[in-house]
């Protein structure tokens, strides 16, 4: 840090804001005259009609979203959303964007889970002189908006590269070939079932021991294992009628994630499912079961899936007769079927090393901005 530069605690460089009105998120506007700002990502969440609600913004203020960690910049007039944000006007020699920046600086994830502006009044911020704030402001607008427009490129190659994937998996489905019949599920399966949660909910998880795979591991591109839950032998026992085998395939079949399916990989058997997964399992010889997956995941086919969930009473939910007479059009010469898979197999590896590819470079431009966020508030940005 630069000699003239000073310290000071965070408190000491915001001033008291009047407490504005909040709107609760039940009744904001899909359209209307003013802004509503909360602590989502987005920078504008809503919109209301009613002046004396609004955040008169003489000088660009910094909303921070006290359980999210979201730091927006606002030169704006706004109206606050009612979901825990906190409105911090910079004293008369702070620049409002340069304080957005070094709030972006502090590791808020250091702070840990609970009421964090509560954590981060504790923080101290160096403060260059003004003109030279203005300066290091300049030169990270540049940088930033040099990084987002690579990000943004690099988000439409990811789009491009499962939009191959999926329009090879669309030509395939959308038409019957030679040779192609239609069958019910119930036709060419030995069992269609989903499970059960046991008693005392996640309370009754454990660390580990037999899988327990929920709607949440489940996922057209594969089998996610992030949150797998556990049960031991006793509540596995209670649940032998859905044990997962190898080949089967499972379908989310109630909820927001309905009509998502995939193949769990062998290393997380011997497993079972809860209420709100489906095991299919095929009878041998009829269909490969990668064949069956892809055909689900197949937008034509995933389309006639959702259109039975939505037809649920209360939420997206398909039902076990649902499943049992949903009809599934495939070649009958399993040959055929083995081919069509290799050459989705290969697409989809492409399309996956081309996600993965992008994927790091989006990470690494992440890092870069933090980089050049440490530089600038050390002082090595304006040297």
């Amino acid at each position: 840090m630069k000699k003239e530069w000073k310290i000071k605690q965070f408190t000491d460089c915001i001033q008291r804001v009047k407490s504005s009105k909040k709107i609760p998120k039940k009744e904001f506007l899909l359209e209307g005259v003013f802004p509503i700002v909360s602590q989502e990502k987005d920078l504008i969440t809503g919109y209301w009609d009613n002046l004396e609600d609004v955040y008169k913004v003489d000088k660009p203020v910094v909303v921070f979203g006290d359980h999210t960690k979201v730091i927006k910049y606002i030169d704006f007039d706004f109206v606050k959303g009612a979901d825990g944000i906190v409105i911090l006007l910079p004293i008369k020699d702070l620049n409002s964007k340069f304080f957005a920046y070094q709030l972006q600086n502090i590791r808020l994830e250091d702070l840990g889970y609970a009421r964090h502006y509560r954590l981060l009044k504790e923080s101290e911020l160096v403060i260059p002189p003004l003109s030279e704030q203005k300066q290091i402001v300049k030169i990270l607008d540049q940088a930033f908006e040099a990084i987002d427009h690579a990000k943004a490129n690099i988000e439409k190659n990811i789009v491009n590269a499962k939009e191959l994937f999926q329009s090879k998996l669309n030509e395939i489905f959308s038409q019957k070939g030679e040779g192609w019949e239609d069958k019910k599920l119930k036709e060419i399966t030995t069992k269609i079932g989903s499970g059960a949660t046991p008693r005392g909910g996640q309370s009754s998880y454990k660390e580990t021991g037999i899988s327990l795979i929920r709607s949440m591991n489940v996922h057209d591109d594969g089998f996610r294992k992030r949150k797998l839950a556990f049960i031991d032998e006793e509540q596995a026992s209670k649940l032998n009628n859905v044990t997962i085998k190898e080949k089967d395939v499972l379908l989310n079949i109630t909820g927001a994630s309905v009509a998502r399916c995939c193949i769990v990989d062998s290393e997380f058997l011997p497993a079972r499912v809860n209420q709100h997964v489906s095991i299919i399992r095929l009878k041998d010889g009829i269909m490969n079961h990668r064949f069956l997956h892809y055909a689900l995941t197949s937008s034509e086919t995933k389309n006639l899936l959702l259109g039975i969930g939505a037809q649920g009473a209360t939420r997206q939910a398909i039902t076990k007769v649902q499943i049992e007479n949903f009809k599934i059009k495939f070649p009958t010469d399993m040959r055929q079927q083995n081919k069509i898979v290799e050459s989705l197999d290969v697409i989809r590896e492409e399309a996956s090393l081309i996600d993965s590819h992008y994927t790091k470079k989006q990470t690494s431009l992440e890092e870069l901005k933090k980089s050049i966020l440490q530089k600038a508030f050390s002082g090595e940005l304006t040297n």
